[in-house]
């Protein structure tokens, strides 16, 4: 919580759009502060508890990496002025941590109570992974959302921004602003994301708080490294591909632990591997091919 009212609060108190300088810089800083919080870890509790982080951390930072591309779909459909971009990218990101928060506790509980859950976790992430290699997840329709659609029905809707503002009054009364049905979506795919996320890290730990605190690392850097990959998106073609290869290597993992434990230091190095592939082969792909 130090860390996200440094970053919301004092640095970025004001919603500007970062320099990728800037961005660079407070993205940096985090991954190595999520990296020297593993070495606490490792001196505290020992290597397992140590490899276990490491491995959730970077989990959940693929998976949050791969939300950027949400963002920007999000952010294109409804045509947002890059400096409304970091307001949107705040409530997201403060509404992920609570959601976060809140699935762990009731993912805990459920597999506390219910063993069984974990080969249901593996076959979300199963098929979690096929959409996503398939490109399902692609389509960004507010018109369908139930969230947005709800809004709708309370609040009609201003034909333009206002400035910063969610909801304004006019003569007429209450309306709510695009900038309003922005921060739903971002939210929604915040709540999608935490539902295949949540079930991927318990299959590396048990333990709440490290399960939080690999969440909570990944997710406070996404705000400073969506203005540092924003530009360069489309120049990560197979790294959609990576994530999915992850999901189903995790969720099979699940569905196997009840005969078989991988041990966490081999999925790390898996998980590696599918990452550095995606990103290597990324860059090596001219501009426009796949």
């Amino acid at each position: 919580m130090g860390l996200l009212a440094l970053d919301l609060g004092v640095l970025n108190r004001r919603s500007h759009v970062l320099s990728i300088k800037e961005a660079a810089l407070w993205s940096g800083g985090l991954v190595c502060l999520a990296l020297l919080f593993g070495g606490f870890l490792w001196w505290r509790e020992g290597t397992t508890h140590a490899v276990e982080y490491y491995t959730g951390y970077l989990i959940e930072l693929s998976l949050s990496v791969d939300n950027l591309f949400v963002f920007i779909l999000i952010f294109q459909y409804f045509a947002v002025p890059a400096e409304l971009q970091p307001r949107v990218l705040k409530w997201g990101i403060i509404g992920a941590i609570v959601m976060r928060g809140v699935m762990i506790v009731l993912g805990a509980l459920l597999l506390e109570r219910f063993t069984w859950v974990i080969y249901l976790f593996g076959g979300i992430l199963i098929l979690t992974g096929i959409r996503m290699y398939r490109g399902d997840d692609e389509r960004i329709e507010p018109e369908k959302n139930p969230v947005v659609r709800l809004a709708r029905r309370i609040f009609p809707v201003t034909p333009a921004y206002e400035g910063q503002s969610f909801i304004v009054r006019t003569a007429s009364g209450w309306y709510a602003t695009p900038l309003l049905l922005v921060v739903l979506m971002v939210e929604w795919s915040d709540l999608v994301f935490a539902i295949d996320s949540i079930p991927a890290i318990f299959a590396v730990t048990r333990d709440p708080f490290i399960v939080y605190s690999s969440n909570v690392f990944a997710i406070l850097g996404l705000r400073a490294l969506f203005f540092v990959l924003a530009g360069a998106m489309d120049r990560f073609v197979h790294l959609k591909t990576g994530v999915a290869a992850i999901l189903v290597f995790v969720g099979v993992k699940m569905l196997l632990s009840g005969w078989y434990h991988l041990p966490t230091g081999i999925s790390l190095a898996v998980i590696l591997l599918f990452l550095g592939t995606a990103i290597w082969t990324s860059l090596r792909t001219r501009p426009g091919t796949t």
